[in-house]
């Protein structure tokens, strides 16, 4: 399966950070989150902007004709406009022919899975050949410079796939969740619908110091580490019973890289050896959607993902949303 990744250029370190949160120097923020630097979005940069990069560089590199896409999938939850739709955008940008069909979908951390069942759907089904599957998120236009919670764990981030017929023969049965009981737990709540963007909106303090308004996002870390605790076990079970195998025949683990301490409660809860369980976030931080396949690509470089593995994929985080695959590459 052809994967490509795409930062943007900027990059805000834990020195500089440090600078901000008196008692947070930058061993501790890496201690607590993995996490040395991440990638930042520039002022006039978007996720769109970020996606075609990534875009390009998959069908370059992968020697694909982007008049042989017949479908752009994009999942993100920082688009450029309310409408139209940013997929229909880089249609027009990456030069894909108008017979093609494109959509966002909103979704994050658990997105880049739920993209690919919906990727093999369309391919399985008869609808599209070649489905270009585009992710690409910048929360961190999202977050308040004064919340230390998720200012020191997100990045920003895209990534390309190509989805082919090859590749949907490697991609197995999927599992999914959703709790939307949980929806608070890692919210923006302003500017849809329900709630306008508040310009006036006050500045809080919460208990830890962290400072940010209703319209920054905001991530109850305690409930959404438990959440995920719960949830990863039970659905490794469920993926392996789905796709006939036992925990043993996975030969990788890559699963969404929220941040190290989180990753490596969930390898030693559930057993699972060090050389088996990926984990690579600690220069690009959690870029949502896009963590699993710039993993997987750095996986791939680093010789750790090798050809003829079975890799369980599993993303997890807002929604609350989560899902699982096992891919063969």
């Amino acid at each position: 399966m052809k994967i490509a990744y795409s930062l943007p250029e900027k990059i805000l370190t834990n020195a500089e950070l440090s600078t901000l949160y008196p008692g947070w120097s930058e061993e501790k923020i890496l201690s607590k989150t993995g996490i040395a630097s991440r990638h930042v979005s520039a002022e006039d940069e978007t996720a769109t902007d970020l996606a075609e990069c990534a875009a390009k560089k998959l069908l370059e590199e992968g020697g694909v004709d982007p008049k042989a896409i017949d479908f752009v999938l994009l999942c993100t939850q920082s688009p450029d406009y309310k409408l139209p739709s940013s997929a229909c955008v880089l249609q027009h940008k990456l030069g894909i022919p108008t017979s093609a069909g494109a959509l966002d979908y909103d979704l994050g951390c658990s997105g880049y899975v739920y993209g690919l069942s919906l990727a093999k759907g369309l391919v399985s089904g008869g609808m599209a050949r070649n489905v270009l599957l585009l992710t690409a998120e910048t929360y961190t236009k999202y977050i308040h410079p004064m919340d230390k919670s998720v200012r020191t764990i997100f990045g920003d981030g895209a990534s390309a796939t190509l989805v082919d017929e090859d590749a949907v023969k490697a991609i197995g049965q999927f599992v999914f969740g959703t709790d939307g009981s949980g929806a608070k737990k890692l919210i923006v709540r302003t500017g849809g619908a329900r709630e306008a963007v508040d310009f006036a909106a006050p500045e809080e303090d919460d208990a830890s110091g962290n400072r940010r308004t209703k319209n920054n996002v905001f991530m109850s870390g305690p409930d959404i580490f438990n959440f995920t605790l719960d949830i990863v076990p039970k659905t490794m079970d469920e993926v392996c019973s789905k796709n006939g195998i036992d925990r043993n025949d996975v030969d990788l683990l890559v699963f969404h890289q929220a941040n190290k301490f989180m990753l490596d409660t969930i390898r030693k809860v559930n057993g699972i050896p060090r050389d088996k369980f990926y984990i690579d976030l600690e220069d690009v931080g959690n870029t949502v959607s896009s963590t699993i396949p710039i993993a997987l690509v750095r996986a791939q470089k680093k010789g750790v993902l090798k050809p003829g593995m079975k890799v369980m994929l599993m993303g997890f985080g807002v929604g609350l949303s989560w899902g699982a695959t096992v891919i063969t590459f």
